[in-house]
């Protein structure tokens, strides 16, 4: 447990970060997920449509830190491969 004021403050904004960085994580997962299914079922031009949005979403959670940005670099390349 921790002893002085600022301990006890770093504590709860630490909870709150975690929490703010665990809904991040999952968006971007699930933005990852959802083209992967997206080229599997053949649906080549609805992936092509939401490839922006996609982008999007993943350099926002890389801008945050929460994942590597060269990682999103990677993933986001691809995917743009495999849409080709």
């Amino acid at each position: 447990m921790p002893n002085t004021k600022s301990a006890i403050r770093r504590v709860r904004r630490v909870k709150k970060q975690t929490q703010i960085n665990r809904i991040r994580k999952s968006k971007y997962k699930n933005a990852i997920k959802k083209m992967e299914n997206l080229i599997k079922s053949k649906e080549k031009d609805k992936a092509k449509k939401n490839f922006s949005k996609f982008q999007s979403i993943l350099m926002q959670v890389a801008k945050s830190g929460v994942v590597n940005k060269k990682t999103v670099s990677r993933k986001i390349s691809r995917i743009s491969k495999k849409l080709k």
